[in-house]
């Protein structure tokens, strides 16, 4: 996707609907081979290997701004404006990003092609002295990506069982992945994550924000599979330990419900509207563990969040009520 994960307020109706189904379905699912098989791949990991103490790690504060959407105005940095300056809302001097967390690939409408990978972009920031997030999406196939047709015949020569149902109204281009692995589907999706995690470390870029990582959450009539909160884990996980692999630190996206299970898997946080939905206590692990929250919200405005936000020590910052991710507008909390 150009823009976030699900907008939070398209989530919660499925959520709240599958909660009942999903703690009766999931007790069902703990007693077969596959979820006990899960489970045990799910299972805590040793901590990360000696190779991961040189990844950069951000500290919590640093400023941050998220931008999946190109400005053609910046086309000689990707489309992004690594100027960006602006008055936080508490007031005072204009503020610049420590973090920029972009797409992988320049926005099509900037670089008339969906496959030009944004290394002029994190050029741009490394010479300001920021750093860059390599924006990916793991579990959702996105029509307009350049790897798209392989997840489609590999779908069609597996029984149709890797696309799921649209994403949402509002992104019908793309469709939920399955990442059970009855037939492989995980194996393989895990196989495509890796040339692009490649390309992100190729870039130049410092870490990686991994989308769409909590199918578990929404349940079938979203999503149109079955997925365990172990299956959910073992994916996770897997991407978590295949960014450190390529030097790359590594953001859990949204899945508060195991953010205590993949805090120690996981450098720092991404989360969409935590105040609007009253969540942000599950976030607390990640700054305990002393790693950042890069939090945004859209349709609540700074006054209202941002003083919680910086009471909690968040990276917090508000964009387009329209949940546009473009350049502008930006406001950090701080």
């Amino acid at each position: 996707m150009r823009l976030p994960s699900m907008p939070g307020r398209l989530l919660r109706g499925a959520v709240a609907a599958a909660a009942l189904v999903f703690v009766t379905a999931g007790a069902a699912q703990a007693a077969t081979p596959s979820a006990t098989a899960d489970a045990r791949a799910a299972a805590p990991s040793p901590a990360p290997s000696p190779a991961t103490a040189d990844l950069w790690r951000p500290p919590v504060q640093a400023r941050w701004q998220y931008q999946l959407e190109g400005n053609r105005k910046f086309a000689s940095t990707g489309g992004i404006d690594v100027n960006v300056c602006v008055t936080p809302q508490k007031g005072g001097a204009c503020v610049r990003p420590d973090v920029f967390d972009i797409d992988l690939y320049v926005d099509a409408e900037v670089a008339g092609n969906n496959h030009t990978v944004n290394t002029a972009a994190v050029k741009a920031i490394h010479a300001r002295g920021a750093k860059a997030i390599c924006y990916v999406n793991a579990g959702s196939i996105e029509e307009f990506r350049p790897d798209y047709k392989q997840f489609v015949d590999w779908h069609n020569a597996h029984g149709k069982s890797l696309l799921g149902k649209p994403f949402s109204p509002e992104f019908p281009n793309e469709r939920w992945a399955n990442i059970n692995n009855d037939k492989g589907q995980r194996d393989f999706i895990l196989k495509m994550m890796e040339p692009r995690v490649a390309k992100c470390a190729q870039a130049g870029f410092d870490g990686i924000e991994f989308d769409v990582v909590h199918a578990h959450e929404v349940g079938k009539k979203t999503t149109g599979w079955n997925i365990s909160a172990a299956t959910q884990l073992t994916f996770n996980k897997a991407l978590a330990a295949m960014a450190h692999r390529h030097g790359l630190s590594v953001a859990l996206k949204n899945d508060l419900s195991q953010v205590r299970e993949l805090v120690s898997h996981f450098d720092y946080a991404v989360n969409e509207e935590c105040f609007a939905w009253d969540e942000c206590d599950e976030l607390k692990p990640f700054i305990a563990a002393g790693k950042p929250v890069f939090h945004v919200e859209y349709e609540t405005a700074p006054k209202s969040f941002c003083g919680d936000a910086v009471s909690r020590r968040f990276s917090s910052i508000k964009k387009a009520e329209t949940y546009a991710l473009k350049d502008r507008p930006y406001t950090p909390c701080r």
